[in-house]
């Protein structure tokens, strides 16, 4: 099996809807139960070489980091790239291979989430494998699912499972897109067209920690009290 030995974690975004939290933090330093979001992120990759992208206020991120030595800090500047373009920025950090990716506005219960995307991940027939929840078991998610899991595995949009934002996807479809700021939904859709967009769930419990309310129901989902 291929061993995935690279991840990138997201950490620029401006974490507009966690206000007034993030006036003057940004969200990934936000505490829940105890430990930062992005420090949640980056104990499931402990043992994996990391990429943590930076934008809004990144020298609290380049400090916080700076005692992780597998993580290397990339500061996005002048403008924010997005997923998309974040991954593609950092690969001269990550390599040409398949990385993991993970946002770091969400908390997990179970299983380290890499280890379960590494155990069903099959490159000869999949581009991307995407780490998915029913939409009744996203607790503090507000919006609709995302895709629609099929019996074989594959993925296709408009269904009740919620990307929990982890997965292993393929990077050389990166290179075809011309935007330099831009969603992975670019690549999952090309990945989509040829049926090598694929999904698993996830069998433990998450949480969406996008807004300041959402906190509380991490933590209890957690067992923080």
């Amino acid at each position: 099996m291929q061993k995935i030995a690279h991840a990138m974690i997201y950490a620029a975004g401006f974490g507009t809807r966690m206000a007034p939290l993030t006036n003057d933090k940004p969200k990934p330093l936000i505490s829940v139960a105890g430990r930062a979001l992005l420090d949640h992120a980056l104990d499931f990759a402990d043992e994996l070489d990391c990429a943590v992208n930076a934008h809004y206020l990144a020298d609290q991120i380049r400090a916080h980091v700076a005692d992780r030595p597998n993580v290397t800090l990339i500061h996005e500047t002048p403008k924010i790239l997005e997923t998309g373009g974040g991954l593609r920025n950092a690969l001269p950090v990550l390599g040409d291979g398949p990385v993991f990716t993970m946002n770091s506005d969400a908390v997990w219960k179970g299983q380290n989430p890499f280890d379960v995307l590494q155990q069903h991940w099959h490159p000869d027939r999949m581009d991307a494998l995407l780490l998915v929840i029913p939409l009744d078991r996203a607790i503090a998610h507000t919006g609709s699912g995302d895709f629609q899991l099929g019996t074989n595995g594959q993925l296709s949009r408009k269904g009740k499972m919620v990307y929990t934002g982890a997965q292993i996807t393929k990077t050389n479809g990166l290179k075809l897109i011309s935007e330099t700021a831009f969603s992975l939904n670019l690549l999952w859709h090309e990945m989509a067209k040829g049926g090598r967009l694929f999904g698993v769930e996830y069998q433990g419990e998450w949480a969406d920690v996008g807004r300041p309310e959402s906190i509380a129901k991490a933590e209890r989902m957690l067992g923080y009290v």
